[in-house]
C-alpha cells in the first residue's frame, strides 16, 4: 500500500493532489449538471444540442494544440495553473448564477463551453507536466498515475454528487458548487513550496523536441509512441461520445431522474479507477500492460 502511494511523501504533491481531487469533483458535477440541463431544461430530449455542447467544450483542446503547447512549456506553469483554474472556476459560477436565476439560455450554455473548452485546452498540458515539477524523477509514473486515479474518482463521486444536488436543489447548483471547488486548487497552488523537489521551470530547460512539427516527426518516429496515439485516438472517436448515449438513455429509455442519471456515469468510472491503481502500483508500464 505504501509503495501504490508513494508520491504522496512529496510535500508539494500531497497538497496539489488534494485540491486537484476537490476540483475534479465539482468538475464532473458540472459536466453531469450541463448535460442534463441541456437535454431535460432547455431542450425537449434533443441529443444534437447535447452533442455541440461537447463539441465546443472540446474541440478547442485539438484546435489550440500548437499554442496550448508552447504556453505550457515556456511560461511559468504554477502562474499559467492559477491563471487558468482561477477563469474556469469564475465561468462555472457564472453559468450557475445565470441557471439559479432561471435566465439561461441555450446559447448562452454553448457560450460558457467554448470559453470553458479554451480555457481547458491551456489547462489540460500544463497541469499535466507540473507533476513532474512536484516529485523526484523516480516517483514520476507513480504521481502520474495518481493524476489518473484523482480523475477517475472526480468521475466517479462528481456524477453521483451531481445527480442528488440536482435532484434536491437545482441543476444550477452544482455550477456553483463546482466554481468553489477551485478554490481548493488555488489555495493549493498557493501555499507550494518553490524548488521541491527541484524549480518548477517550463519544459523547454529540459532536452525535448521543439516545435510542432518536429514533435510530430519525433513521435512518428517512435513504435511505441504511434500506438499510443493511434489508441487514444480511436477510443476518443469512438468511445468517449458515451454522455450522449447515457444522458438519452437515462431519460428516453430507462425513463431516470437526475439522481438514477448521476449514477449511471458513476458506474462508467467504476472500472477506469481500478485501472488507474493499478498503473500506480506499477514501477513502469510497457506496450504489453496497455494491451
Amino acid at each position: 500500500m505504501t509503495h501504490l502511494f508513494r508520491s504522496l511523501r512529496h510535500r508539494n504533491y500531497r497538497i496539489w493532489a488534494a485540491g486537484a481531487l476537490v476540483s475534479n469533483i465539482g468538475t464532473w458535477m458540472q459536466r453531469t449538471a450541463q448535460d442534463w440541463l441541456v437535454l431535460t431544461e432547455l431542450t425537449h430530449r434533443d441529443a444534437t444540442a447535447v452533442g455541440i455542447v461537447m463539441a465546443l467544450q472540446f474541440g478547442p483542446q485539438l484546435l489550440l494544440l500548437p499554442w496550448t503547447g508552447y504556453a505550457a512549456d515556456r511560461l511559468e506553469r504554477r502562474t499559467l495553473l492559477m491563471a487558468t483554474q482561477g477563469t474556469m472556476g469564475a465561468l462555472a459560477l457564472g453559468l450557475g448564477i445565470l441557471t439559479v436565476t432561471g435566465a439561461v439560455r441555450l446559447w448562452q450554455v454553448d457560450l460558457f463551453a467554448l470559453i470553458f473548452g479554451c480555457v481547458t485546452a491551456f489547462d489540460s498540458p500544463a497541469r499535466q507536466i507540473f507533476v513532474s515539477d512536484l516529485v523526484d524523477d523516480g516517483d514520476l509514473p507513480n504521481a502520474v498515475a495518481l493524476n489518473s486515479t484523482s480523475f477517475n474518482a472526480g468521475r466517479m463521486l462528481g456524477p453521483a454528487a451531481a445527480g442528488l444536488c440536482i435532484a434536491a436543489l437545482g441543476s444550477g447548483w452544482a455550477f456553483v458548487l463546482n466554481g468553489l471547488s477551485f478554490l481548493a486548487v488555488l489555495a493549493s497552488l498557493t501555499v507550494l513550496r518553490r524548488g521541491e523537489p527541484h524549480p518548477a521551470a517550463g519544459a523547454s530547460t529540459r532536452q525535448a523536441p521543439r516545435g510542432l512539427t518536429a514533435g510530430f516527426r519525433y513521435v512518428w518516429q517512435r513504435r511505441d509512441l504511434r500506438t499510443i496515439i493511434l489508441m487514444l485516438f480511436l477510443i476518443g472517436t469512438f468511445g468517449l461520445n458515451f454522455p450522449i448515449f447515457i444522458s438519452t438513455m437515462a431519460v428516453g429509455v430507462f425513463h431516470l431522474g437526475a439522481d438514477g442519471y448521476g449514477l449511471l456515469n458513476t458506474v462508467m468510472a467504476c472500472g477506469t479507477l481500478g485501472g488507474s491503481l493499478l498503473a500506480a502500483g506499477r514501477d513502469r508500464t510497457g506496450l504489453r500492460g496497455l494491451a
